[in-house]
């Protein structure tokens, strides 16, 4: 019955993809299928109302950062930080080096920061804004945000899917990073690769002068417009709380936004919590975007999801998986079968978070190691979710930046480092945490 009930609760979310409905209703449809089995096992609606709420109780931080993010990437249009930013790179970026260049700014940022979505958010937008003003492909530039952001994510001091994952092992953190730079170093370059020889192809000289002057109509162009990004900056170096100096930021960007661009309080209100509107339509499609609003979808995504956690651990919804894991780990190795958990798992948990558990949960008895284990999870889970069509690992980040979600096929990292680990672990590279 277990293994009846995910098959149907997968329909329904690839029915929701092929007929264009919103996955919320799929997962609204999950969550009445997994209550129903749930009452089929015998819980008492209590039960699972309790189940339900100790899951959205344990994202609540995860939503405060959502709404924070809508309101950042409003308030960063509306003060003229990113239109100020676009302006001047319009002129310094070399096309043919774009797609590259937001690859490797978008990991650095993630590295310092430690979160996808908050460089999703700031350097993400940049350099999306910046892509459709020189009218370069979205679809390359969303994929190396969305590689970007995840290269530090996963392997950020301060990351929390990288402390979850320390957390669950038993693990030292700075051991796992030595451990994830070795395994993702080849990954790393041929995404690089990659990303040079697509901007070979691109020419995007045309418009950037109409663009210039789009911006100076629209906005006043000046350094103090900058402040909010660099406040944000500097507070990311000294590891301050992402809340915090994301609020830091809004707070900065409102007086900027009032007395430097001569917006009404009223619009800036409208603005943190609708989004941003240009009143140029050419403008409009470069630079709109953001607030509160834009992140009620993805916010509805992860309540769902995490009301899925309770369910699953009180039901033992996912205990008949075992014997397949083990079937697998004896035919593939303990890294594939992780590699494999970590798919479906990861479409049924609709985020990171959770997807990192439950593979944790379905997968930890087969690795004593516990340093090996963490590493079976970073190359799985954590660059496995972001894939998920469905998932806020990855829609998140591309809602932020501005780009379609189609850009999942262009993030190569993603799929270069499981696909590097698998090859390496089929030619005998299964022990040692050295080989890589």
């Amino acid at each position: 019955m277990e293994a009846l009930v995910l098959i149907v609760f997968c329909i329904i979310l690839i029915g929701c993809i092929i007929t264009g409905k919103s996955i919320v209703l799929g997962l609204l449809a999950g969550l009445i299928l997994f209550l129903t089995f749930g009452k089929v096992k015998g819980f008492s609606v209590r039960a699972l109302t309790v189940m339900c709420l100790s899951g959205i109780k344990t994202v609540k931080g995860i939503l405060i950062t959502f709404f924070l993010t809508g309101m950042l990437t409003a308030i960063w249009r509306a003060s003229g930080c990113i239109p100020t930013i676009v302006y001047y790179a319009s002129s310094l970026i070399n096309p043919a080096m774009f797609v590259l260049v937001t690859f490797l700014l978008n990991a650095l940022v993630s590295v310092l920061t430690g979160t996808a979505f908050g460089t999703a958010a700031t350097m993400g937008v940049i350099c999306v804004s910046i892509a459709k003003a020189m009218d370069l492909p979205v679809f390359w530039v969303g994929g190396s945000v969305l590689s970007g952001v995840y290269v530090g994510d996963r392997c950020s001091p301060v990351s929390t899917s990288a402390l979850l994952v320390s957390t669950l092992t038993g693990t030292d953190i700075y051991t796992n990073i030595k451990n994830m730079v070795k395994t993702s170093l080849v990954p790393f370059v041929l995404t690089c690769i990659i990303y040079i020889g697509e901007g070979l192809f691109l020419d995007a000289t045309a418009g950037v002068v109409d663009v210039k002057s789009l911006f100076r109509e629209e906005f006043n162009i000046s350094f103090i417009c900058l402040l909010p990004a660099v406040a944000l900056l500097v507070l990311a170096l000294l590891r301050i709380d992402v809340k915090v100096l994301m609020l830091i930021s809004i707070a900065i960007s409102i007086p900027v936004a009032l007395f430097v661009q001569g917006a009404q309080f009223g619009d800036v209100l409208k603005t943190l919590l609708t989004g941003y509107q240009a009143s140029s339509a050419v403008l409009a499609g470069m630079i709109n975007g953001g607030g509160m609003a834009s992140m009620v979808k993805v916010a509805a995504i992860v309540c769902i999801a995490s009301c899925y956690a309770g369910i699953f651990k009180e039901t033992g919804l996912l205990d008949f998986m075992y014997k397949t894991i083990n079937r697998f780990a004896d035919k593939l190795g303990n890294y594939l079968a992780t590699l494999l958990v970590s798919v479906p798992v990861s479409a049924i948990a609709c985020n990171q978070t959770l997807a990192i558990m439950l593979t944790n949960q379905l997968t930890a008895y087969l690795e004593e190691n516990k340093e090996q284990r963490a590493i079976y999870l970073e190359d799985s889970a954590v660059v496995v979710a972001p894939l998920i069509p469905w998932s806020i690992a990855g829609t998140v980040p591309l809602t932020a930046a501005g780009a379609p979600l189609i850009c999942i096929l262009a993030a190569c990292y993603l799929y270069l480092l499981p696909m590097w680990r698998a090859i390496r672990n089929r030619n005998g590279a299964e022990a040692g945490l050295i080989a890589y």
